[in-house]
């Protein structure tokens, strides 16, 4: 359940409210009993646990490296020509080649 703060219009009485996301929200303030609370905006709170997905996702390498040395073995005396072209994981339009 996610925790809302409110901040009432009438005294300028803060509060947080752990509730349902399905709950109506809070109106009468504690502090003075005026229907002047609203909700404010506040940054999300989370954790991350495990250990990520690039640990978990992407472990085994990708297929496109064995590929390109496959073609460029074969190649035998092409090898300079395509040393000087892209790798497969820049693409032909970066800015590094």
């Amino acid at each position: 359940m996610p925790i809302y703060a409110y901040r009432c219009e009438s005294c300028g009485h803060t509060l947080e409210a752990l509730q349902k996301v399905s709950d109506a929200p809070l109106r009468d303030c504690p502090a003075c009993g005026a229907a002047a609370l609203h909700k404010q905006l506040t940054a999300a709170g989370f954790q991350l646990k495990g250990s990520g997905w690039y640990a978990t996702d992407f472990k085994g390498g990708g297929s496109a490296a064995p590929a390109a040395t496959a073609t460029t073995a074969g190649a035998g005396a092409t090898a300079t020509a395509s040393s000087d072209a892209a790798p497969a994981a820049c693409g032909a339009s970066c800015a590094c080649h």
